[in-house]
């Protein structure tokens, strides 16, 4: 399928038929979020991926009952990570077990050390929320590249996630994917034209 067509039949899906989705194509789902853009490579979110249905059903009064929480096959919670000293840890890691030269590790660890150093915590969380959403794009469009449907949601109560989902600080859930088999009917795509969203 090519990418426009991707775009085009990729819409938000109220609700799903039940069938689940194999694990061997969830895994490249995966594999498509994991090489999602992110500034400075610092890829500063964590997904939690959930399947069980006590637990789905746990989850809905907490997403104002919306019936696609329940009748997905994954429900993928989008977590943004504000803890930049630990990501640039991590990264600094990464570059020397991948092999990145000395000076190119220094390079983009300093970069990411001053873009970072000042940010009041207000700003490092909204920062990660902005890369995250980023990682949330590659899951809605590769869901329907794998031949299967999503619906991103934002209105969630995010303390009861987290508590429900003993979610470890500093990760704050940001946006939920959930995946599964449309059982409902896309409506007609209704867009700004291209001259509206120019400025």
């Amino acid at each position: 399928m090519e990418f426009k067509d991707i775009v085009m039949q990729r819409y938000a899906a109220k609700r799903f038929d039940g069938r689940k989705i194999s694990e061997q194509k969830i895994g490249e789902l995966l594999e498509l979020v994991r090489f999602a853009p992110s500034a400075l490579n610092l890829q500063p979110w964590k997904i939690t991926l959930v399947t069980d249905q006590k637990i789905k059903d746990q989850l809905r009064p907490a997403t104002n009952d919306q019936e696609q929480i329940t009748s997905c096959s994954h429900l993928l919670v989008f977590c943004a990570d504000p803890d930049y000293e630990g990501l640039i840890r991590r990264l600094g890691t990464l570059l020397q077990n991948q092999g990145v030269a000395e000076e190119l590790r220094n390079l983009v660890i300093g970069m990411a050390r001053n873009f970072t150093g000042n940010m009041p915590s207000e700003q490092r969380l909204a920062w990660s929320q902005a890369q995250t959403y980023l990682a949330l794009g590659n899951a809605l469009n590769g869901a329907k590249a794998l031949g299967f449907d999503s619906c991103p949601v934002g209105g969630f109560d995010q303390k009861e996630y987290i508590r429900i989902l003993k979610i470890p600080p500093p990760l704050i859930p940001v946006m939920l994917c959930p995946v599964g088999y449309a059982a409902d009917k896309p409506h007609p795509k209704i867009r700004f034209p291209k001259e509206d969203i120019m400025f």
